[in-house]
């Protein structure tokens, strides 16, 4: 007797509202696992414009206090949102049970009373401008009035880190934003976890009335040509690869604005230092694998590149202390999937180019280290590290690009003379090697300052000041 295939309920939140059915079944991106959503009513997630924004008035210190309460809930190992929510997205999601309950817990530390400030006071040069209309004058004795409003936004959410719902929600709140979330095919429950929590803590808070969380199809039109308006939101905040922000941005013009969290990929950079002893190339090498396994090398500041200055002797040595440092991380993680078939193809393909490429490891999912005189042409994942040969950093700056996020560097010392031309790239990052996961609160991501961007910024132009 043929078993029928089980089906995951992945509800919506509407502005404080659970919505639960099994109207619409999907396919999660990764695992291709079958979930059901209800149906999408297009009129209740649009809150309208001739209402002013439910927390425009609410201090920003109470929003603050409100979200770090969140955090403490979403913490607890016994809060039953967040185990079932843990539950459900193990079955679509290609991470496994455990990296992703740690991932929730982890990115529930954000909801921290002095992070949440740092956050504002880096991006805000006046934070009052989030609670009131600042007054200012100018030299001229103009004088006039700007506050940072509330903006209207439609967050489309990455797959790759559920730990973004955490921040994604933090950060619409103390903008004070109108926010619809579109949730992914590998993690539509995280979202819906959070504002369940929330609204457990206070249902009418404007919070809660300001949030909701949906997931339909990218690039379903009838939907987004709905939804993508400038009558209804102004800005798309959209995480996600080259086709899910393609696919968004061909809706944008006047009065409609995209912030992008696009594609990134980050690196490493390898001085000849680590050359110095066995000591420092065992550091080196332990270093690069911790950025190059940073959530399973699923994140963004993942690194998938290493440019090592050095001998092909030298560089051989460092490949085969990387490789075992991953292979060691690899079996903690209990991450273990083969390569994809393209993958695979590619990488056989260089272990019969033996003159060409070294390849310690293999296709298996358990750690691979592939040696070239230049970057690989596909993007190196799921543990995969591409050590490139140089004779000089120098010689690497070349491979630098707007799509490159972080750059891991050692040694320390040498960071310096390099972060101009780095930047000059395209690049928006430079850290210690081994510390592209953690980041200085308040920094700018992705080469900007994303709470500036996303509020909309009001004048009241008041004339002349009387003498």
């Amino acid at each position: 007797m043929e078993q029928t295939e089980a089906v995951v309920s992945a509800p919506f939140f509407l502005r404080g509202e659970l919505v639960e059915g099994q109207d619409i079944v999907h396919r999660s991106r990764d695992l291709g696992v079958r979930f059901a959503t209800p149906k999408l009513d297009l009129d209740r997630v649009v809150h309208p414009r001739t209402e002013v924004p439910p927390l425009l008035n609410v201090p920003l210190a109470e929003i603050i206090d409100f979200l770090v309460e969140t955090g403490e809930r979403i913490r607890d190992p016994k809060n039953v949102f967040m185990q079932e929510c843990i539950e459900r997205m193990c079955a679509t999601h290609v991470l496994p049970r455990e990296v992703v309950a740690n991932q929730a817990l982890y990115a529930a530390t954000y909801l921290d009373k002095r992070k949440l400030m740092a956050e504002v006071e880096q991006n805000f040069p006046d934070p009052r401008a989030l609670d009131q209309w600042v007054p200012k004058h100018d030299f001229t004795g103009r004088r006039s009035f700007v506050r940072a409003f509330a903006p209207r936004l439609i967050h489309v959410l990455p797959g790759n880190s559920p730990g973004v719902a955490v921040k994604s929600v933090a950060q619409g709140a103390m903008v004070k934003a109108i926010n619809l979330f579109k949730m992914s095919s590998s993690d539509p429950f995280t979202m819906v976890a959070i504002l369940r929590i929330m609204a457990d803590i206070d249902p009418a808070h404007p919070i809660v009335k300001s949030m909701s969380a949906v997931y339909w199809r990218g690039g379903d039109e009838p939907v987004e040509r709905v939804l993508y308006r400038p009558q209804y939101f102004d800005k798309i905040v959209a995480w996600g690869g080259g086709e899910a922000i393609g696919n968004v941005a061909k809706y944008i013009g006047p009065g409609f604005q995209l912030v992008s969290f696009d594609p990134k990929t980050s690196i490493s950079f390898v001085g000849r230092e680590a050359f110095a002893s066995d000591e420092t190339l065992a550091l080196t090498a332990d270093l690069a694998s911790a950025d190059v396994m940073t959530l399973n090398q699923e994140a963004c500041v993942a690194s998938r590149f290493q440019f090592v200055e050095g001998t092909a002797e030298q560089v051989d040595r460092f490949c085969a202390a990387l490789h075992a440092r991953i292979a060691t991380r690899a079996a903690a993680s209990g991450d273990v999937r083969a390569l994809d078939m393209d993958m695979r193809e590619a990488v056989e393909t260089m272990i019969m180019m033996d003159d060409e490429y070294g390849v310690w490891g293999r296709t298996d999912g358990k750690g691979l280290v592939i040696r070239s005189d230049e970057p690989v042409d596909f993007h190196p994942i799921n543990k995969t590290a591409n050590v490139v040969r140089v004779d000089s950093l120098d010689d690497a700056v070349k491979y630098i690009n707007v799509a490159t996020q972080t750059v891991g560097f050692y040694p320390f010392d040498r960071m310096a003379v390099y972060r101009d031309r780095l930047a000059s790239g395209g690049a928006q990052r430079i850290v210690h090697l081994g510390e592209a996961g953690p980041s200085t609160i308040g920094n700018p991501h992705d080469a900007m300052y994303p709470l500036h961007r996303f509020v909309h910024w009001m004048a009241h132009e008041d004339g002349i000041a009387s003498a």
